[in-house]
């Protein structure tokens, strides 16, 4: 049975072991935090499996290669919501629902009836949207401890100090591995929970503007998560322009989050190379995973599987990096 490493117990890492595991590998995860927690990007994610709308601003492998992370985690047992995603405009920002939807596919066009139809509580909020129903999302934090959880029944061990490295071994630390990784940056990402009984939402919606595009995502028991700013720093403090930005497009989307609890608010920084798509790159017996930005659940999966085929079948995947500096 082959042997292998793997740094760190945020999203891809988890997803690096599931692979391994599957391929029959011992695995051994190496990370300084017993559990999943706040001090991870992956923890503060949104959870959209959506492809299609990232289209509108990523390149075309973040189009292509998302589409495989709605099943995967479905095989991993995590619960996945596949409804869809609603995309939505104010009035005077009419114009980006139409230059959105020249970007992206997989969509279809709603008036204001056929908005109301999938979700009730927008109602007279907007005379249109985009509905891409080949969407889906997941909740990270339980999504983390579940597949956490998994691998644990399957045999992986989890240590907390990794000591010298020694065999195969899978990089998967964000922006820590910028020891290795000089060209790795971090993208700041802010984030809102909150807590309203009075709006109901099914699926993702995004809410289109020209400076702060907002995304709220309902989780259960009345909560919703707000998300996010891009900013290109990688500190860590919240900043009160982000936040009052976020609650006021919430605010712009429907009047009840103005009374909404706010549960929340988190921020960290995502890792990311220069062109913002990931790397698989090798040192010697070592292979990075990294550069995920803001696509780790939707593109972890994908360079999972083809890390660990560039390690156990030896071939050069997309975005492979050799002897990479």
């Amino acid at each position: 049975m082959r042997q292998a490493r793997v740094l760190g117990a945020g999203v891809a890492g988890l997803c690096v072991a599931a692979e391994l595991v599957a391929r029959g590998c011992e695995v051994t995860v190496f990370d300084p935090a017993p559990r999943p927690g706040p001090h991870g990007c992956s923890w503060w994610a949104g959870g959209m499996l959506a492809p299609f709308c990232e289209g509108e601003a990523a390149e075309e492998p973040v189009v292509r290669l998302g589409q495989e992370a709605a099943g995967w985690w479905e095989r991993q047992g995590a619960a996945v919501d596949r409804r869809g995603t609603i995309v939505v405009a104010l009035g005077r920002d009419r114009r980006e629902l139409d230059r959105f939807a020249r970007r992206t596919e997989r969509h279809r066009r709603l008036d204001a009836d056929g908005l109301a139809a999938l979700e009730p509580d927008l109602i007279g909020r907007f005379d249109r949207a985009l509905h891409v129903p080949g969407e889906a999302h997941l909740a990270p934090r339980a999504a983390l401890s579940h597949l956490r959880d998994r691998l644990e029944r399957n045999g992986v061990a989890f240590v907390a100090e990794p000591g010298h490295p020694d065999g195969l071994t899978f990089d998967c630390r964000g922006l820590a591995a910028r020891d290795m990784l000089p060209d790795l940056r971090g993208v700041k990402g802010e984030m809102a929970i909150l807590r309203s009984a009075d709006i109901r939402l099914s699926r993702p919606v995004r809410l289109l503007h020209p400076r702060f595009p907002l995304y709220v995502v309902p989780r259960a028991e009345g909560l919703f998560m707000l998300g996010a700013t891009q900013i290109e720093s990688d500190d860590r403090h919240r900043s009160v322009r982000s936040v009052l930005e976020l609650l006021s497009a919430a605010y712009a989307l429907h009047p009840a989050f103005g009374e909404a609890e706010l549960v929340e608010i988190g921020v960290d920084a995502r890792p990311a190379f220069p062109d913002n798509l990931p790397r698989l790159c090798r040192q010697g017996q070592t292979i990075h995973v990294n550069g995920l930005f803001r696509h780790g659940f939707l593109l972890g999966p994908a360079l999972a599987r083809m890390a660990v085929e560039a390690a156990c079948e030896g071939t050069k995947p997309e975005f492979w990096h050799e002897d990479h500096d």
